[in-house]
C-alpha cells in the first residue's frame, strides 16, 4: 500500500478526537442528543482547523445506526461506509470546481429522493463562497425549505463572500485558530503512535509555523520527518528544511540596525541567502521576534504569553532595554508590509536589502513615525563627534566679545512687551536662518503670548512640538532672537489640543500685530 500522509492517516473519526473546536463539538452534539437537527449549517474559519472533518463526523452521527453520546460509533454499517467514502448519503462537492448554475440545478433534482438506507443525506459543500452569483440564487430555495431528511453543510474559509439571504438560513458556527499548546500536545501524541524520535523544541517551532492550522502542522512534520527518516529530528534540522532562521541571527540582525551598521546587515544577509533560507519566512519570524520584543517591554508578566526559552527571554529583556516602543513598532509595520510585498516580488533579497538599508538610513524615509528615528540617528553622530557644529562667523555689526570668560556669556537685559511684538513682526524671515530640519516645523507655527513677555510657539500636532520643544532647538531659536535684538527673551513651546482649533486656544499675535486698525474721533 502507499504511504498516506499524516494529516489523512491521523483524521479524526468522532468527536472526541477533534482538537481545539470544544465549543462547536459540543453545541453540534447536544444538537443529536436532542434530536434538534438543523438542515443546514455554515462552517467558517481558517484552513486546517477541522470544517469538513467536523462535517463528514456529524455526517455519520445524524445516520450513525447507535450513536454513542451524540457521536458516531464507527463500527455500524452506516459509520464504515461513510468513513470508506462509499455511502450514497454523503455527497461532497466542491464549489471551486462545481460553481456554475447546472451543478446546483443537479443538487435540486437530486433532494427529491429519499435516502436508500439512513435517515439523512447529507450534502458537504467546500469552499462555497466559490459559487456564482447564480448559482447561490439557485440554491436559496432548496436551501430555506429543503425536504426533512436533507442537510446542508456549507464550509468556507471567507464567509463575508457569501451572500446575506445565504447567511440567513442557516446556522453558523466559526472554526477558531487551533492554539500552539493544543497543536503540540496533538503532535506529540501522534509522533508516540509512529515511534519517531523528536526534539520537544522542534515541534514547537513546527507548531507556531502552522499558524494555527492543525493540517499544517502535520504537512510540516510529515515534510521534516522525511528528510531525516530513521534520524532523531532536531530544532536544527527543522529550521533547514523549513528554509527558517534561528533567534540567534534575529538577535544580531536587531542589534546591528540599532546600531545603523549598514555593512553588518547586508554582510547578515547575504550569509542566509548563502545558507539558502527563505527570505519570506525571515521577514515573517523576525515580525514575530519583534513583537516578543514589544511584549517584555510593555510588562514585566509577559513570561506565560511568550513561546521562548528561559535562556533566550534574558537576551530579549536585555535587548529590550536598548530600544523604545515607538522604534519597535516602526520596524514591526515595516517588516509586517515587506512580509507581505515579498510574496509576490521577483528580486526577494534586492527588497529586504533596501527595506534594511532605509532602517539604517532614516533620512532615506518621508514617514511620519521616522521622525524621531532621525534625530536619533543624529544625536548618535553627535556623541560619536561625527557632526561638527558651524562655527558662525563674526560680522561688524556684533559687539565685542574679547573681555567676556570663555564659558560665559554677556548678561542681557530682558525682552520688553515692544521688543516681543518686533520679534513676532519679523519671525518669519528670522526662522531663514535656521537648521533645515527645525525651519520645515517653524513654518507650520503660529506665535501666541504667555505671561508676562513670553513668546508662545504653538504647533498642529504632537510630533511637531516635540522636535521644536527639545532642549537643543529651542535654544537654536532663542539664540537666533537674542542675536536679533540683544535682548534675553522667554520662549515656550505647546502644540493644539487634539479636536479644538488654534482660535479657541490661543490668540493669534502675528495677525494683531499686522492688522491695521483706524480709530475715529466723534
Amino acid at each position: 500500500m502507499s504511504y498516506m500522509a499524516l494529516y489523512r492517516k491521523f483524521r479524526p473519526g468522532e468527536f472526541e478526537d477533534v482538537k481545539g473546536q470544544d465549543a462547536v463539538v459540543s453545541t453540534l452534539k447536544n444538537q443529536i442528543k436532542a434530536g434538534r437537527i438543523g438542515h443546514a449549517y455554515l462552517f467558517c474559519g481558517t484552513r486546517g482547523t477541522g470544517k469538513t472533518t467536523v462535517a463528514k463526523i456529524f455526517a455519520k452521527a445524524v445516520n450513525c445506526e447507535s450513536p454513542e453520546d451524540g457521536s458516531p460509533c464507527g463500527k455500524c454499517d452506516m459509520c464504515r461506509a461513510i468513513s470508506a467514502g462509499v455511502s450514497m448519503n454523503v455527497i461532497e462537492i466542491d464549489a471551486a470546481s462545481n460553481n456554475g448554475v447546472d451543478n446546483i440545478r443537479e443538487i435540486r433534482e437530486e433532494v427529491s429522493y429519499r435516502p436508500t438506507e439512513g435517515k439523512y443525506k447529507v450534502y458537504i459543500i467546500d469552499e462555497v463562497h466559490m459559487l456564482s452569483i447564480g448559482a447561490f440564487n439557485a440554491l436559496l430555495k432548496t436551501l430555506e425549505e429543503p425536504p426533512e431528511y436533507v442537510i446542508f453543510i456549507l464550509a468556507t474559509t471567507e464567509a463575508h463572500k457569501i451572500p446575506v439571504t445565504i447567511l440567513s438560513r442557516c446556522q453558523r458556527y466559526d472554526f477558531k485558530r487551533i492554539s500552539l499548546e493544543t497543536i503540540s500536545a496533538r503532535l506529540q501524541e501522534l509522533i508516540d503512535k509512529e515511534g519517531w524520535k523528536v526534539e520537544e523544541k522542534a515541534i514547537r517551532y513546527i507548531a507556531r509555523a502552522a499558524d494555527g492550522s492543525m493540517r499544517d502542522a502535520l504537512s510540516l512534520l510529515d515534510q521534516c520527518a522525511a528528510f531525516y527518516i530513521g534520524q532523531e529530528l532536531r530544532y536544527d534540522h527543522v529550521l533547514e528544511v523549513l528554509g527558517a532562521v534561528d533567534t540567534e541571527v534575529f538577535s544580531r540582525l536587531l542589534r546591528e540596525l540599532l546600531a545603523f551598521d549598514v555593512q553588518a546587515v547586508i554582510q547578515t544577509v547575504d550569509e542566509l541567502v548563502m545558507q539558502g533560507r527563505e527570505l519570506s519566512q525571515l521577514a515573517s519570524d523576525f515580525t514575530w521576534y519583534l513583537r516578543n520584543l514589544l511584549l517584555v517591554k510593555s510588562s514585566e508578566e509577559m513570561e506565560d504569553v511568550l513561546d521562548v526559552s528561559s535562556e533566550n527571554l534574558v537576551r530579549l529583556k536585555e535587548e529590550a532595554q536598548m530600544t523604545d516602543n515607538n522604534t519597535l513598532m516602526r520596524y514591526i509595520r515595516i517588516f509586517s508590509d515587506l512580509t507581505n510585498q515579498l510574496k509576490y516580488a521577483s528580486q526577494k533579497r534586492v527588497l529586504l536589502e533596501i527595506t534594511l538599508i532605509k532602517l539604517c538610513r532614516p533620512q532615506m524615509e518621508t514617514e511620519q513615525d521616522t521622525l524621531l528615528e532621525r534625530i536619533r540617528a543624529i544625536e548618535k553622530q553627535i556623541e560619536e563627534g561625527a557632526v561638527a557644529r558651524p562655527v558662525k562667523e563674526k560680522t561688524v555689526y556684533e559687539d565685542d566679545e574679547a573681555d567676556v570668560p570663555e564659558g560665559r556669556k554677556a548678561p542681557m537685559p530682558k525682552a520688553l512687551n515692544a521688543d516681543v511684538k518686533a520679534v513676532v513682526k519679523d519671525f518669519r524671515r528670522l526662522i531663514n536662518d535656521a537648521s533645515p530640519m527645525l525651519r520645515t516645523y517653524l513654518r507650520k507655527a503660529r506665535l501666541s503670548a504667555g505671561e508676562g513677555n513670553c513668546l508662545l510657539l504653538v504647533l498642529p500636532d504632537a510630533v511637531s512640538a516635540g522636535v521644536v520643544g527639545t532642549e537643543e532647538h529651542r535654544g537654536e531659536i532663542q539664540e537666533l532672537i537674542e542675536e536679533k535684538i540683544g535682548k534675553e527673551i522667554q520662549l515656550e513651546v505647546r502644540q493644539v489640543e487634539e479636536g479644538r482649533k488654534f482660535e479657541e486656544s490661543f490668540v493669534d499675535i502675528e495677525q494683531l500685530i499686522h492688522m491695521e486698525i483706524t480709530v475715529e474721533d466723534e
